[in-house]
């Protein structure tokens, strides 16, 4: 009906094209304007002012012979004061950014190897958007902003790229795992040293305390029993000791001591006879 009587409505952030008898005339802006159609005029279409987004997906090679494929998101508007270009200058834009997006990403990432290309991201979106704003602008339209949202290599490559990173990860952690079992080892010698230190100090303090007390034994003896040297007491000693050892021996079902020949009769040879044994032993495994 607002047509039918040269009314128009121009919606917010979109401007329209008005044209008599096919020639352009003006740019009508956001409101109600009269398009008087029978005078000649008429609207010869409508441009957006939006920010729009086109995702452009584009195969190519790096400088390692890996194809990859890049995807760029260009984000672009057209500018009011340059909208006669914006609209008759081209006739699809979207395909014209692509054109573009494709000849820049081609030119830099074969320029790039794989790794490279991922760590300069950015470097390609910046060259990518450079280029675009430079042509774009002539035709009425501003590059907002190009992000480089992914680059994608074939499915072997990146496996063979994750087989990589597991197999650096698994060296790590076995080096990882070889010095704690190197500080363990050392920790645990360590330790062991401390312990046989401690066990050789505290032997050394028994055999002090028995001579302390053998010391002690053989003088007390000496001053109660009159007439007495200090080897008949060593040889009472020797005795005694002689005859807890046969004892201790005989109380265990599971002795593997070894006999040598003995006399108790002979208690001053004592040393002798051990002596001895010792000797027939060593004559007897000959």
């Amino acid at each position: 009906m607002g047509l039918a009587l040269g009314c128009l409505q121009v919606e917010q952030s979109t401007i329209a094209i008005r044209e008599v008898f096919g020639k352009y005339e003006d740019v009508l802006e956001p409101g109600c304007h009269c398009v008087p159609w029978c005078m000649g005029r008429q609207i010869a279409g409508y441009l957006s002012l939006r920010v729009q987004q086109l995702d452009v997906r584009c195969e190519t090679k790096t400088k390692d012979n890996v194809f990859v494929t890049v995807v760029a998101s260009v984000q672009y508007r057209a500018l009011a004061e340059k909208a006669v270009d914006a609209f008759y200058r081209l006739t699809n834009t979207r395909e014209q950014i692509q054109a573009y997006v494709f000849d820049v990403i081609r030119a830099t990432v074969p320029k790039m190897g794989l790794d490279s290309s991922f760590e300069q991201k950015n470097e390609i979106a910046k060259a990518v958007e450079e280029e675009l704003e430079k042509a774009m602008s002539a035709y009425g339209y501003e590059i907002v902003q190009t992000l480089i949202v992914d680059i994608e290599p074939d499915e072997h490559v990146k496996k063979a790229m994750n087989e990589i990173n597991a197999a650096a990860r698994f060296r790590a952690a076995a080096t990882e795992k070889a010095e704690a079992e190197k500080v363990l080892h050392i920790k645990r010698a360590e330790g062991d040293a401390e312990s046989k230190y401690l066990a050789g100090l505290g032997i050394a303090r028994q055999r002090q305390a028995i001579v302390d007390g053998l010391r002690d034994s053989v003088l007390a003896f000496a001053e109660n029993v009159p007439g007495t040297s200090s080897k008949d007491v060593m040889d009472m000693v020797l005795v005694t000791q002689y005859f807890d050892t046969l004892k201790e021996i005989g109380a265990s079902s599971k002795s593997n001591s070894v006999f040598v020949p003995h006399g108790p009769g002979a208690v001053k040879d004592i040393a002798s006879q051990v002596r001895d044994g010792l000797l027939q032993g060593n004559g007897a495994g000959l």
